[in-house]
């Protein structure tokens, strides 16, 4: 049977993940194609994916949006970064700072020079260095190319966002450029018995919509992409235990912080988002270790305003589909694999695979040479991000529960113990092209869950110990200074909203 040329391409699922879709093929592609999304407004949205990283400010220039406007029409506030308490024993705490630290040389970064300072007895902390962490503490938000006056990088952010309003944000943009939305419940996947593609879907009330390409943004269900084309899914629950959320929004307290919290409990962690009108909060959990009863209690004496609704249970599995492309069929979001939000990866993770579907599309039909690359580099990045994820829980010394014993104990990825046992002897830690977490994010939670190399880079030498001391208290003069003269994080939110 010959390839047929891609001209139509149905969207299964609405949410986040489906307007996602739906508006960044409109953009790039919406003169070849036409695109249908079908979404039932009798089926809720997990939505709880309020926090995301520096990413998704490409994306949606590129759909070119309105900064200021996202922000008014999602509540959306800044996010310098993730504050992490008590993940290696309770009281201890860093944050995951976006941006860079301190000042790298040519061959050598500049935490190695940090490194060789803690040796020789030099009393500071990693993130004196960070502006992104020292804007953060202070409630301080600026839109920050470089420091005045240095070549040094300044601010890099990210968002938090109402979810669901960032659906329907991507929803007026998407109808806008002629996406097509049709109410209604998939009842049933119709494969072509030639070829097993998809070749239409039916729905309950008996209409039929025929595609050439269908994309599967049915959440964990995976509607099409396993429950028709059964590509199976790879489960990583050995290594991510928690498999269950709990979240609760509370009214809004205090002044509002430009970064998340991730605060470490007795079987899993405790995240606060701060919006412009309320909070997001949320437990996840291991119910091998926990009950609901208990995780909700957790929560409730864990929260600073009122809750505004009831806490919502959502359980998971962690893992990713063996393939996330398979025949004529994609899959984007929780059809695709789920990650505890623990680095706020989840919107990335959909955004990274749109735009790869973009550069890989399938325009004059489908290629099982394309699909192959396109589920290798898939596969990569799911791994990449695992392996940082896993990074936090492996690193821990807590021993006042037996779920963070066994987190201590167990067989992690090899992947994943090279790079500890690398940077854990040399300092070094390296990034491939097409990952997302880069060299600093590796030191700081490495670095911020007790792991201090034995050795660093000789380049660190090549200054005198005076040499050294004198440049570190310069470059947190110079961070400092600069924190000093931004506004604050509320001063920005409020110019947001005038129109």
């Amino acid at each position: 049977m010959g390839k047929i040329k891609i001209t139509n391409v149905v969207i299964v699922g609405g949410g986040t993940a489906g307007w996602n879709a739906a508006a960044l093929l409109s953009r790039t592609l919406g003169k070849t194609i036409n695109i249908k999304l079908i979404e039932s407004d009798a089926i809720g949205i997990v939505g709880v994916g309020e926090a995301t990283i520096p990413p998704i400010i490409n994306f949606n220039n590129a759909l070119g949006f309105d900064e200021r406007e996202f922000i008014r029409e999602t509540n959306g506030t800044i996010k310098l970064g993730i504050q992490f308490e008590n993940w290696n024993k309770i009281g201890d705490s860093y944050m995951h700072a976006f941006g860079d630290i301190g000042k790298d040389f040519p061959f050598c970064s500049f935490h190695n020079f940090w490194v060789k300072s803690q040796k020789l007895g030099i009393k500071s902390s990693f993130w004196d260095f960070s502006l992104n962490y020292q804007a953060a503490i202070k409630n301080k938000f600026a839109k920050l190319d470089s420091i005045k006056g240095t070549n040094l990088p300044g601010i890099s952010y990210a968002y938090h966002f109402d979810a669901s309003l960032y659906a329907k944000y991507l929803r007026k943009y998407s109808e806008h450029h002629n996406v097509t939305r049709i109410e209604g419940i998939v009842s049933a996947t119709n494969l072509n018995p030639e070829n097993g593609f998809i070749s239409s879907v039916t729905m309950d009330n008996g209409d039929t919509v025929a595609g050439d390409f269908f994309i599967d943004c049915s959440g964990f269900r995976g509607l099409l992409i396993e429950q028709a084309l059964h590509t199976g899914y790879e489960d990583w629950s050995h290594w991510l235990p928690c498999d269950r959320a709990i979240a609760m929004p509370t009214r809004l307290t205090g002044e509002i912080s430009p970064y998340t919290k991730s605060i470490a409990h007795q079987a899993g962690w405790q995240w606060r988002i701060p919006l412009q009108n309320r909070t997001g909060n949320g437990i996840v959990f291991s119910s091998k270790y926990m009950s609901d009863d208990q995780a909700k209690q957790i929560l409730l004496s864990n929260v600073d305003g009122e809750p505004l609704l009831e806490p919502r249970v959502i359980p998971f599995q962690t893992g990713r589909r063996k393939q996330q492309w398979s025949r004529n069929c994609i899959s984007f979001g929780l059809a695709s694999g789920f990650l505890e939000p623990l680095e706020s990866t989840s919107i990335h993770l959909l955004q990274s695979g749109l735009r790869r579907l973009v550069k890989h599309f399938p325009h004059n039909g489908i290629d099982q040479s394309e699909i192959d690359e396109y589920n290798r580099q898939s596969k990569d990045e799911f791994e990449h991000i695992r392996d940082f994820i896993i990074l936090h829980y492996s690193l821990t010394t807590r021993d006042d529960s037996q779920f963070w014993i066994d987190c201590q104990n167990m067989q992690i990825p090899d992947s994943l113990q090279h790079r500890i046992d690398l940077f854990s002897s040399s300092g070094k830690v390296f990034k491939g092209d097409e990952q997302l977490f880069a060299e600093i994010a590796w030191q700081q939670v490495m670095i911020g869950q007790g792991v201090i190399p034995e050795d660093y880079h000789p380049i660190a030498d090549s200054i005198s110990d005076s040499q050294l001391g004198g440049m570190l208290q310069d470059l947190k003069l110079l961070v400092g200074g600069s924190v000093d003269t931004l506004p604050r994080h509320s001063d920005f939110l409020d110019s947001c909203r005038k129109t």
